[in-house]
């Protein structure tokens, strides 16, 4: 089995209060690294912003507002379809506010996503390799 998962997807970034342009989020997801996902987001071949976010967090955003500090998601209704908001806060700018995007993308396409994440990696079987780390630590004690 792939221990490997990745998607690309076009996700709208939000500028201003209502206006929104088309952006590529490529979405990946390792087994080495069982609870994050890694989404990269680019335009015109250029790398935007690159955030790791907690699997199950992306997965409770799909249903509920989750987050607090750097990175908040929440479901929204657009339509006929449902969005995944994702809002995101970057380092500080020289005059004290800081970096902000918010960017969408169907909830659908992100929950397919996850269903293949959890294909290689299940819920509840993730492993950190604390275990291992815990040993070696107390092996050189």
């Amino acid at each position: 089995m792939n221990s490997f998962v990745h998607k690309t997807l076009v996700v709208e970034l939000q500028a201003g209060v209502t206006d929104r342009f088309p952006v590529l989020a490529h979405l990946s997801y390792e087994a080495s690294d069982p609870f994050a996902v890694t989404v990269v987001f680019s335009h015109d071949g250029r790398v935007l912003a690159r955030w790791q976010l907690d699997r199950e967090m992306v997965t409770e955003g799909l249903t509920r507002a989750v987050g607090i500090g750097d990175v908040r998601l929440s479901p929204e209704s657009r339509g006929v379809g449902r969005e995944l908001r994702m809002e995101f806060l970057g380092e500080a700018h020289a005059d004290g506010g800081r970096h902000h995007a918010v960017v969408f993308a169907w909830a659908e396409t992100v929950g397919d996503f996850l269903h293949r994440t959890r294909l290689v990696v299940p819920p509840g079987t993730e492993d950190a390799g604390l275990d291992d780390f815990l040993a070696d630590v107390l092996a050189g004690s």
